[in-house]
């Protein structure tokens, strides 16, 4: 495979917006980095493309006892590690070979590099907070290359 499109999704709370769905159409692999709030929200994603997801703070119900706090995966050559919580990120994670972190938890989108790591904060996709944007984001990989786009729902 030479070129990946990974949806980003974080901190549903609940609400799955039809316009985070329509965003995250054609991915090839979606990621949730937690406070998904009930497991339909999971369900759904799954209709779309493989699903990885973590649990995130507010998830504390029976449901969510399944779902880890961390993953680490691989999509093609890309190492990734997935997190909610960006103060749970190890240290060591490029020594590790990682190449990404995406994390949620804040409602703050972002798409920073530190460390030599790609940091990508979706946003939230669920209800809106203060006057932050309600977004998703997106890792395109291709040829081994990672690059990361954020995208702002049109409410």
């Amino acid at each position: 495979m030479t070129s990946l499109r990974i949806g980003l999704i974080s901190d549903t709370h609940g609400l799955l917006r039809p316009q985070a769905l329509a965003a995250l159409e054609d991915c090839d692999h979606i990621l949730h980095a937690g406070d998904i709030g009930k497991p339909e929200i999971l369900d759904t994603l799954r209709q779309l493309a493989p699903l990885t997801a973590v649990r995130g703070n507010n998830d504390v119900d029976a449901w969510a006892d399944v779902v880890r706090e961390v993953e680490e995966l691989w999509l093609g050559e890309t190492g990734i590690y997935l997190v909610h919580d960006q103060a749970d990120i190890p240290a060591d994670l490029k020594e590790r070979g990682f190449s990404v972190v995406v994390t949620g938890h804040s409602h703050k989108p972002l798409v920073t590099e530190r460390a030599g790591l790609v940091h990508v904060n979706p946003g939230s996709a669920g209800p809106r907070r203060f006057k932050l944007p309600v977004s998703v984001g997106f890792l395109l990989i291709e040829k081994g290359e990672v690059r990361a786009e954020l995208r702002e729902l049109d409410l």
